[in-house]
């Protein structure tokens, strides 16, 4: 067990290092993109960014999913390098096309997915949606053979060349929205070419159909379900830009932004999980750390997700510069905890994915996708950004009460109920009782708030949480760290 701990807790760091340096220096330059940037400016560009993200998911079409998983089916070098080029070449070919035709249509599709008239905005987006989907495959390869220095160099690249090009082209040319997204995806194309010359073996133009049928008959399935649970963050602000404001749009943003510490963490978790579960042969062995995984994984999840509730207005207050921006902190916490139910979907479609019934994924993700439509349409109008985040929230418990259903009997996972509800319910009281009765503004705020957050880990010991065989496991793991 702690063999697969330290595994895990290594790959989760080599592959989202760079992106916990982005999310520091994000946070920290955050205060000089609100000084320039209007929150519908703002709201425009990551609604943009959004749409590049689910696009990418469509056109990979699952290759990246069955690269990985098939990848370790064979180990045979030669079957793997073909592996590995049908899976790049394909994407690569899929990515050309479809960004030549959206640029014929530049103008129209900004109209229809942003409601402004921005050919060049848009132009900007498609370069992005074709950077960051070869990127993503070519990180797939560096995941599959472990190389986790190359990815981390790749990954630091991207983002100090990302951060440098941002405040250049929004800062010192006040270039908008425009500036924000070249400034995010500029840097991305650089580092692909980069990295297809580290991995000029490994990638191709001419895929081999027979290997390249047997690669979507796995991946094809999780595309609508992957497409339908990251639809969620595309509607949220969709909805929010055509049913509120451009505004509105921009404070959930932000409330996004400042979520980013659970975010980084959970999309460390979707990276490093999959190869690790998947290598893992002895069914008892994978049940028992799956359940051992979930457990500590609310507990960090929950105690992140106080903190954001507590103190998140002096969080708002801190990193943004204009007063407009400060009503974000209202969708904060939802946000925060929307993404941490994102964490615990990854575990039971992973255990879908092990016994490859990737299928049962689509009926969970089409209702939450539903539900998510409906809270939206309820709350949106009295609760704007709030709203939308409660919306989140919803869609992934109805994905994991439904997922759960459909994966139970695929591997009976024990689950440790009785834990699990005693960390929810030591982080949720804390949470919810300090925000109703505890002060909300001024230093005694902050003091009595800080204090109720540190009292999450002494309840947690005084209900007899932690095992003291699992203390004394995580006392080595770290101490190897």
């Amino acid at each position: 067990m702690e063999r697969l701990l330290r595994r895990l807790l290594a790959s989760g760091v080599a592959y989202q290092a760079a992106s916990v340096v982005s999310a520091v220096v994000a946070l920290g330059t955050l205060p000089l993109y609100t000084s320039v940037l209007t929150t519908a400016q703002f709201g425009l560009a990551e609604t943009l960014l959004t749409y590049i993200i689910l696009f990418s998911i469509l056109l990979r079409a699952g290759l990246g999913e069955a690269l990985v998983r098939m990848w370790f089916h064979d180990e045979d070098p030669q079957r793997r390098r073909h592996l590995a080029r049908t899976a790049s070449g394909t994407v690569l070919l899929a990515t050309t096309a479809a960004a030549l035709l959206a640029l014929v249509f530049a103008g129209p599709l900004s109209r229809l997915l942003l409601g402004v008239d921005d050919a060049t905005l848009l132009g900007l987006g498609v370069l992005g949606l074709w950077a960051f989907t070869n990127l993503e495959v070519a990180y797939a390869l560096l995941r599959v053979e472990e190389r986790r220095r190359t990815y981390l160099r790749a990954s630091l690249a991207n983002v100090v060349l990302t951060v440098a090009l941002t405040i250049v082209l929004v800062v010192v040319l006040d270039g908008g929205a425009r500036g924000y997204v070249a400034g995010n995806y500029v840097a991305s194309a650089v580092v692909l070419l980069g990295l297809w010359w580290t991995l000029r073996d490994r990638v191709g133009l001419r895929p081999r159909a027979g290997l390249l049928a047997a690669m979507l008959r796995f991946g094809a399935p999780t595309v609508p379900a992957d497409a339908s649970i990251f639809a969620l963050n595309v509607i949220d602000r969709a909805y929010l830009l055509r049913a509120d404001s451009a505004s509105a749009a921009g404070l959930y943003a932000i409330a996004v932004k400042l979520a980013t510490v659970v975010i980084v963490a959970v999309r460390a978790f979707q990276l490093a999980w999959p190869p690790l579960t998947y290598s893992i042969t002895d069914e008892g062995e994978a049940r028992r750390f799956y359940a051992a995984v979930t457990t500590w994984y609310v507990v960090a999840a929950g105690t992140v997700v106080a903190a954001l509730t507590l103190l998140g207005r002096w969080i708002v207050a801190l990193l943004t510069t204009d007063p407009s921006y400060l009503d974000a902190h209202e969708a904060l916490p939802f946000v925060a905890l929307g993404w941490s139910l994102y964490g615990l979907v990854l575990v039971l479609t992973s255990i879908a994915g092990r016994a490859h019934a990737t299928v049962r994924l689509l009926p969970a993700t089409l209702a939450g996708l539903v539900l998510n439509v409906v809270l939206l349409v309820v709350l949106v109008g009295p609760l704007g950004a709030a709203g939308a985040g409660i919306a989140l929230c919803g869609a992934y418990l109805a994905m994991l009460v439904v997922l759960h259903l459909l994966t139970r009997r695929l591997l009976a996972v024990p689950f440790e109920r009785g834990r699990l509800g005693a960390a929810v319910s030591v982080c949720a009281g804390v949470a919810v009782l300090g925000e109703l009765l505890l002060p909300t503004e001024g230093a005694m705020g902050l003091v009595t708030r800080a204090l109720a957050l540190g009292a999450i880990p002494l309840l947690l010991v005084a209900v007899r949480f932690p095992r003291p065989e699992e203390l004394a496991g995580a006392r080595r793991v770290l101490s190897r760290r």
